[in-house]
């Protein structure tokens, strides 16, 4: 019994001796592509690109619906602003026929009153100079003339610009050139397409200076000055009305806006 026992109690402290020693010993994982331990971490990485591939789908897709909103407000300042420019042309047309009643003689017929005064000075002309072919063609501008203005007075702004357009480049030295391109100015400036109101205005001051329109032509590329920043050329030009055409409306209204304007 002794020597068992003896060679028991020696096994039991080998053991015990063995053990500590293989637990300290490094864990070393088989991470071969054919082991289970590398197949979880393939899969980790899989997701891991999966979920950014997420993030940048549904941040291309906010991207994409904020462009659309962006596209609709643009669309809407847009219709906004055609809108803007509708009324302020209605608006100005509507103050400038008020500005010609007021000026025309007994204040009646407004600015047509004034333009059909114009159309019976120049038969009046044509007349005296003895008529003929001249006096057909002085007819025939007369009723291309009366025809753009009828859009003026129904408010088919486009069409009376293309009307006067087409009018100054078939009639282009009669005395009603001076007033369609007057007119041209007008619809220009209602448009807002400043530049070429400006080229419609200079037009009536150097080829026509005869022309009863000058005053107003000069009158309104003052207020055309004004508008586009350069107070001094406005001044100078509703000065000149004032000095050059003292007693017509243009210089009155000249006078309003120079005091209106602190000027």
């Amino acid at each position: 019994m002794r020597p068992r026992l003896k060679a028991w109690y020696t096994a039991g402290a080998l053991s015990l001796l063995v053990t500590p020693a293989l637990a300290q010993q490094p864990v070393v994982e088989d991470l071969s592509p054919g082991s289970g331990r590398s197949s979880f971490y393939d899969q980790a990485a899989t997701r891991e690109e999966a979920g950014g591939s997420l993030v940048l789908f549904n941040q291309v897709q906010r991207n994409q619906e904020e462009m659309r909103q962006l596209r609709g407000q643009v669309e809407e300042l847009r219709y906004q602003l055609d809108q803007l420019k509708r009324q302020t042309r209605q608006q100005y047309m509507d103050l400038e026929d008020r500005l010609a009643a007021g000026s025309a003689p007994g204040g009646q017929g407004g600015q047509a009153a004034l333009d059909e005064a114009s159309s019976s000075s120049d038969e009046a002309s044509s007349s005296s100079q003895g008529g003929g072919a001249s006096g057909a063609s002085d007819a025939g501008a007369r009723a291309d003339y009366q025809a753009a203005f009828a859009k003026v007075q129904a408010r088919e702004f486009e069409a009376a610009t293309q009307a006067f357009e087409a009018f100054v480049s078939e009639h282009p030295n009669t005395r009603l050139t001076a007033n369609a391109y007057y007119w041209l100015g007008e619809l220009h400036s209602a448009g807002s397409d400043l530049e070429a109101a400006e080229t419609a205005f200079r037009r009536v001051l150097d080829d026509f200076p005869d022309s009863n329109k000058v005053p107003d032509a000069l009158y309104k590329l003052g207020l055309l000055k004004a508008r586009q920043g350069e107070p001094e050329a406005s001044r100078e030009l509703l000065d000149r009305v004032r000095e050059e055409y003292p007693d017509s409306s243009a210089a009155s209204l000249a006078s309003d806006f120079l005091r209106q304007s602190g000027n």
